[in-house]
């Protein structure tokens, strides 16, 4: 007579977490930084949750509403200073927070990549608009202004990030610094007289300087630089 087998109760096995977006939000983000943006897919993250890929398809509709999530996530960790507190100092303020914001992407240029080909929409992107809107109108920029200026100050942090990213990661980068360097050079000695005139600032200052010069650069059009007139109407 064979021996008797004993039951395993149900009770021994570790519950599964319950799915959410949260969840499913963080376990990505924890991917992202241990082996990169690439490992990120749907597929892994499923395994990683122990469900299907279907299954996630319920809180994050695609790979791109993944990514803005993902974004949102990482900007609960930015420090919005007060509009209304920064009085005199409200330009000094919105320089550092776009450059906090670049900073941020720059840990992940390979989010920042993606979030050029999207729109993000989360509680903490929306916060990060209104606080720079906030400033903008400390400053006396004109609303209209104001509304055209947030994007292209967000997209030159966004861009820088990706860019830094891409030349990061490229083998080659430095080679090619230095032939544009010998090229710029070479050329300043023959007949380009205007890079000749400007040959030891076209390479001056440092990553944070030549940033933060672009942000003042920016605001300060952005200030002056009035909206077209609206075309007529063809009726």
């Amino acid at each position: 007579m064979s021996p008797r087998r004993v039951p395993v109760s149900r009770r021994d096995r570790p519950a599964k977490p319950p799915l959410s977006r949260a969840g499913a939000v963080a376990v990505a983000l924890q991917i992202m930084k241990e082996e990169g943006l690439e490992r990120v897919t749907m597929r892994r993250l499923a395994a990683e949750l122990d469900t299907g890929p279907a299954s996630l398809y319920v809180y994050v509709q695609n790979m791109a509403e993944l990514h803005g999530a993902m974004l949102d996530e990482l900007l609960a960790g930015l420090t919005l200073p007060d509009p209304g507190g920064a009085g005199e100092r409200w330009r000094e303020e919105l320089v550092g927070l776009l450059t906090g914001y670049t900073q941020l992407l720059l840990g992940q240029p390979s989010l920042a990549r993606s979030i050029l080909a999207l729109r993000p929409s989360g509680p903490h992107y929306v916060r990060l608009v209104d606080t720079l809107l906030g400033l903008l109108h400390t400053g006396g920029v004109p609303v209209a202004q104001a509304a055209w200026g947030v994007d292209l100050l967000l997209q030159h942090g966004t861009a820088t990030a990706a860019e830094h990213g891409v030349r990061s990661e490229a083998t080659e980068a430095q080679a090619e610094q230095d032939a544009f360097v010998e090229a710029l050079n070479d050329a300043a000695d023959g007949d380009c007289h205007n890079i000749a005139r400007a040959r030891h600032e076209l390479f001056s200052g440092t990553g944070p300087q030549r940033l933060s010069w672009t942000f003042d650069a920016l605001i300060a059009g952005i200030s002056t630089v009035a909206l077209p007139e609206s075309e007529p109407s063809a009726n």
